[in-house]
């Protein structure tokens, strides 16, 4: 979780410092997903350093989550997680190289369910979590 954490405060110092463990994923989802918006917008005007810059740091957000995995409690969701974080990584470097605007929207588009999942989380296991940590 460090390293989640430690990706989190390069974008967003405030927040971070009184956020559960369950919060501090959403954000960096979220980030994640502000991130390869941009990229793609950067990608579209021709922007070259604005789309590496962005896709890099999606990049850097991805393994921060999959560092993040904890394999004993998640077990195999963790484990799928995993898999999926490192696919991420993988096409937001091919995106890059071949600047293929629909292998972001691919990212993007797993983002948004995992995420989607991730926010429903009920209340209680939150609390129970953030207990834990």
């Amino acid at each position: 979780m460090n390293s989640a954490i430690h990706q989190y405060r390069q974008v967003n110092t405030g927040e971070v410092d009184f956020a559960n463990p369950h919060r501090i994923v959403q954000l960096l989802m979220q980030r994640f997903l502000e991130h390869v918006a941009h990229a793609r917008g950067a990608m579209e005007h021709k922007e070259i350093e604005q789309k590496n810059e962005h896709i890099k740091k999606a990049i850097m957000i991805a393994a921060g989550l999959q560092e993040s995995l904890d394999f004993e409690q998640g077990g195999e969701i963790a484990q799928q997680l995993d898999g999926l974080y490192n696919y991420f990584k993988i096409r937001l470097t091919e995106a890059n190289l071949h600047n293929d605007p629909a292998m972001l929207d691919e990212v993007r588009d797993l983002m948004v369910e995992i995420k989607t999942a991730w926010d429903q989380v009920p209340d209680k296991l939150k609390q129970e979590a953030a207990e834990g940590a």
